[in-house]
């Protein structure tokens, strides 16, 4: 006679709070919108200043694009995380949209107007200023921010 014991195990979600799905999204679509702004208003950010900071000397319009992509994605995916570590899941479409924009504010000052110029003349030919203060860049950051914010409340629940 055979017995057979069935040994049911828990697996525990370990994942960190927030949805990174729709944060990944999020970034991808505002990434999108941004890119397009960048190309049209900030060419030479987009074909010059993006691929040197990864030593490609351009122009060199399609790998900026790219790169501006993945850094969009990645971004996006850290947005899911603070929402997620700030107690914002589950919140109103206005606070998530309004924590994009913050949050495109924040990348704004650090990320464009400090570590990319200080990055893109450590790296190459040439030589912005740190900081590098550029309003565009404000109002794309933003942008981005706003469907960053939008896209993950959509999805927030999928």
């Amino acid at each position: 006679m055979s017995t057979e014991t069935t040994t049911s195990a828990e697996i525990e979600d370990e994942s960190l709070p927030g949805n990174w799905k729709a944060g990944l999204v999020g970034g991808i679509v505002g990434g999108i919108a941004f890119g397009v702004m960048m190309t049209m208003m900030m060419t030479n950010i987009m074909e010059m200043a993006i691929p040197v900071m990864y030593g490609i000397e351009g122009p060199a319009g399609a790998l900026g694009w790219v790169i501006h992509m993945a850094h969009a994605a990645i971004l996006g995916v850290v947005f899911a995380a603070i929402v997620g570590f700030g107690g914002l899941e589950g919140a109103s479409a206005q606070k998530l949209v309004g924590a994009g924009i913050a949050y495109g504010i924040v990348l704004t000052i650090v990320l464009a107007w400090i570590v990319m110029p200080a990055w893109v003349g450590a790296m190459g030919p040439m030589n912005p200023p740190v900081p590098d203060i550029n309003p565009m860049s404000l109002v794309g950051h933003a942008v981005y921010g706003a469907l960053l914010g939008t896209v993950y409340y959509a999805l927030e629940g999928v």
